[in-house]
């Protein structure tokens, strides 16, 4: 997984109006609903970063393991 994954997702939740907040007793994460439904364009932009960021590597390897066992 792509180390940009975490903040871009946090990113996008905060944009959407949802909200962190840490309580006193530790670190409690407090969600709201966001004002609007979720769009297409929204729900596209989350499933391509997600393949981009999680399945394209994996692809690579994967795709690739042939040369990553020869020894040179």
């Amino acid at each position: 997984m792509s180390f940009l994954t975490p903040p871009l997702l946090l990113l996008l939740l905060l944009l959407r109006g949802l909200t962190w907040s840490q309580a006193a007793d530790g670190a409690q994460v407090h969600w709201k609903p966001p004002w609007e439904q979720l769009g297409v364009v929204d729900v596209t932009i989350a499933l391509a970063s997600c393949f981009t960021c999680c399945l394209l590597p994996a692809g690579w390897v994967l795709s690739h393991l042939d040369n990553y066992k020869k020894r040179e």
